[in-house]
């Protein structure tokens, strides 16, 4: 830039109107000038930044507001539009200086590669993950979005994005939003050298929540149905002991309801178990934590269960590998029309297959519509009516005091109501006279 500069009056459509035709400049900082060109009939705003190495760059940001105020910029929107321009243009340049532009399509499919890898691990086969469904849907198709460089990527752009999901549950659109923003902040860290550094919090922000999209009331009463007494839980069980002799599995449906029920963990906690992980002893059962978001090893908890519990778990350790999975189910091979037979044991492996066998489960029960999470509902229930201390009911079902204060905040005053009612004291007594001293 030049060591002096002349600079020109052009703060106001006054001062503008006297000058002579050409183009006018005013002094940002150091590095950048915002220059007014004066025409016949009004002007337009310029920005002109210093790039290294004796080389400028100039470029038009808009009509100054001298004629018509709607959608013209004054001298303070110039100014702003102005350094908005050349920090976009300097982000533009240390990301084509890093190497090739990362795109928001280029992250997704890289996020959708090693979470379906991720998903196969845990199957034991090439399987598709959710993750890869939800975003293939809602974001790869949307060529806007998509095409768009990490770099150039605006708050505006995500939040348009996030309002136009009106479909699905919020809890689906949530996890939707979650699983862009996972793809984006993961790219964010891969290429941080030549992106901007508050794209973290851009993104963050951009995909937020609207305020008025909070759990929606369809979805309270969902997980308030949910929830099982002690004597539902107990026929839950009885009804899968019979499902089990029926069809013929040897006991692991009943196994897997059972510390299902006797935990409130996650199906993919238990399907995690080793053999190890049951201590007889102990009388109770180490659970590892969940494998949502990017843990790279596992937490456990001991979680105290009953005897009745021990005595139905023990035979199916008795003998085997302490590495070995605590619950497995037989494999079936397809040999002719209708014809299966039996190939091996293997580990629990997807969600599903507890999940439609369970359906039949409720039913046999008298309690249809209940998933196994039910089990889960109910035995944060059961701790939360018991008093227990809010942080060791989330510490035992692998949460958060957040999560458990904001799903099941009517338990938690519905458990302490008997210690509330202890500070009840009879106020009004016939005996008792104010004396002169207490007037």
């Amino acid at each position: 830039m030049p060591k002096n500069l002349r600079e020109t009056p052009i703060t106001t459509r006054a001062s503008r109107a006297n000058l002579t035709p050409g183009v006018h400049w005013r002094l940002l900082d150091p590095d950048t000038h915002l220059g007014y060109r004066k025409a016949k009939r009004g002007g337009r705003w310029l920005v002109r930044s210093y790039e290294g190495d004796g080389a400028y760059r100039q470029q038009t940001i808009g009509t100054a507001d001298d004629v018509i105020t709607e959608g013209t910029l004054t001298f303070e929107g110039a100014c702003k539009a102005a350094r908005e321009a050349v920090a976009s243009g300097r982000r533009a340049a240390a990301a084509e200086a890093a190497g090739p532009a990362i795109t928001v399509r280029a992250a997704v499919k890289s996020y959708i590669v090693r979470q379906n890898a991720r998903a196969s691990v845990r199957a034991g086969r090439t399987v598709r993950s959710t993750a890869d469904t939800r975003l293939t849907k809602h974001v790869l198709c949307n060529d806007a979005l998509c095409n768009v460089p990490l770099h150039a990527l605006t708050e505006e752009m995500l939040r348009g994005w996030r309002e136009a999901l009106t479909s699905g549950k919020a809890s689906s659109r949530t996890r939707l939003a979650a699983d862009l923003k996972a793809a984006l902040n993961a790219a964010a860290l891969e290429g941080r050298r030549g992106l901007p550094a508050d794209l973290p919090l851009t993104i963050k922000n951009g995909l937020k929540a609207p305020c008025a999209e909070a759990v929606e009331p369809a979805e309270i009463v969902a997980r308030d149905s949910q929830i099982l007494s002690d004597q539902e839980v107990r026929w839950i069980i009885e009804a899968a002991r019979q499902i089990d002799n029926e069809r013929d599995w040897d006991g692991d449906l009943l196994r897997m309801v059972i510390i299902l029920a006797a935990t409130g963990a996650r199906f993919s906690q238990v399907q995690r178990l080793a053999v190890q992980d049951l201590q007889i002893i102990a009388s109770r059962i180490m659970m590892s934590s969940s494998a949502k978001g990017r843990k790279k090893s596992a937490r456990y908890v001991p979680i105290p269960v009953g005897k009745d519990v021990i005595e139905m778990l023990q035979p199916a350790i008795d003998g085997r590998d302490k590495t070995a999975h605590l619950v497995e189910r037989w494999h079936h091979r397809q040999k002719g029309p209708g014809r299966w037979v039996r190939e091996g044991r293997r580990p629990w492996r997807a969600s599903h297959e507890i999940t439609k066998v369970f359906r039949l489960v409720a039913e046999r029960a008298g309690l249809p519509g209940y998933g196994p999470y039910s089990l889960r509902h109910s035995s944060i229930v059961r701790h939360l009516r018991l008093c227990s201390p809010i942080r060791l009911v989330a510490a035992l079902h692998d949460t958060s005091v957040e999560m458990i204060e904001k799903h099941y905040s009517f338990w938690i005053a519905d458990g302490l109501e008997e210690i509330a009612a202890r500070a009840v004291v009879p106020l009004l007594s016939d005996k008792c006279q104010p004396t002169s001293g207490n007037a």
